[in-house]
């Protein structure tokens, strides 16, 4: 039995600025879903959600530039992390109508894959946990919001922190996390529905559009008047050298991302001029990428949270695979609010 299936393959290298229909193409092709079709230790699987990350972008281009992740391979399958059906099985681990999350799945609606690149995952009422959890406060962004609040940050009571992007979902956990840790948050997004947003849904404590409120360095004198002991960064540029000149002693700044600059090459980046503030306040900066030693214990404290409603998402979903290169392209704007999925077909449930 074979089925039609399309994916996404990468045909030329992003070099500057976003990914567009030259860059990712759209193949149809067919492939067969019998179980004489399955490798030996490999599953075959019907996805029926994708996550599109902010990181994607650095593997669409041919360098490892600062983020150093591998390059997808021109003429290859784009791969994300997703979330399917176990359609057959050739590995005793899983069974046929099994949830799984795929960390290697082609963007497409069909896929064989090594069983070591699975994990099963419980859905339904009773788990108290979502499909687009998974993808989100559970998956690669919460555990990223996980690692740069809780372990970099290390917040104490009464601390003020403040986040970029903070609509993203990356944002949305790290504001929360801080939260619960009974620091004053502060994010800064690009429209003032997020800034609604994130005062009424989320919960932060303020928030202020950065297209208004475009001197950040008087935005930031008016939103933290006693100085930020944390500062979560997820866009690197104009807005990280404006924080570095309202640190406190001590103060840290996790590195998640710089979005802003993603879609330059790296001589044509904004070049932060006073990190010299970094010394007088003996203040630490560090990136960080994802410490998978720590899953497990993520998982835990995370999985508690959302079960008891403590932490909650947003999720911008977009349809089908065919709107993969509109939902990457979104996250360069100020369009989205939310961990932007994409659900493959719609039997999917959340």
């Amino acid at each position: 039995m074979e089925v039609e299936r399309k994916e996404w393959t990468l045909e030329e290298y992003v070099h500057g600025g976003v990914p567009t229909s030259r860059h990712l193409q759209l193949r149809t092709s067919t492939m067969g879903v019998s179980k004489d079709d399955v490798p030996d230790g490999h599953v075959l699987l019907r996805l029926h959600w994708l996550s599109v990350d902010p990181y994607l972008r650095a593997r669409l281009g041919s360098q490892r530039d600062g983020l150093y992740f591998p390059p997808f391979e021109l003429h290859k399958p784009v791969t994300t992390f997703g979330i399917g059906e176990v359609l057959e099985t050739k590995h005793s681990s899983f069974n046929a109508g099994e949830m799984v999350l795929n960390t290697i799945a082609p963007v497409s609606e069909y896929c064989t894959v090594p069983a070591d690149a699975l994990r099963k995952i419980e859905l339904g009422p009773d788990s108290g946990v979502s499909a687009l959890d998974y993808l989100s406060a559970l998956g690669i962004p919460g555990f990223a919001a996980w690692i740069g609040i809780t372990v970099i940050g290390n917040p104490k009571p009464g601390e003020n922190v403040f986040i970029s992007a903070a609509a993203g979902g990356v944002g949305i956990v790290a504001g929360q996390l801080a939260k619960l840790k009974g620091c004053r948050v502060v994010g800064s997004v690009g429209s003032d529905a997020k800034v609604k947003f994130l005062k009424e849904e989320i919960g932060y404590d303020d928030a202020f559009n950065y297209n208004v409120e475009t001197d950040y360095d008087a935005a930031l004198s008016k939103f933290f008047p006693d100085g930020i002991d944390i500062y979560f960064d997820n866009v690197g540029g104009q807005m990280l050298e404006a924080v570095v000149n309202h640190l406190n002693t001590h103060a840290r700044i996790p590195l998640c991302g710089m979005i802003s600059q993603y879609n330059q090459v790296w001589t044509d980046r904004f070049g932060v001029r006073n990190l010299l503030n970094l010394v007088g306040k003996q203040a630490r900066m560090e990136g960080f990428m994802l410490d998978w030693n720590r899953f497990g214990e993520f998982v835990e404290e995370m999985t508690g949270y959302i079960k008891q409603r403590k932490i909650v998402s947003k999720h911008e979903i977009y349809r089908g695979t065919e709107s993969f290169l509109e939902s990457i392209q979104s996250m360069f704007t100020s369009s989205n609010a939310g961990k932007v999925i994409i659900q493959v077909n719609d039997e999917a449930k959340a």
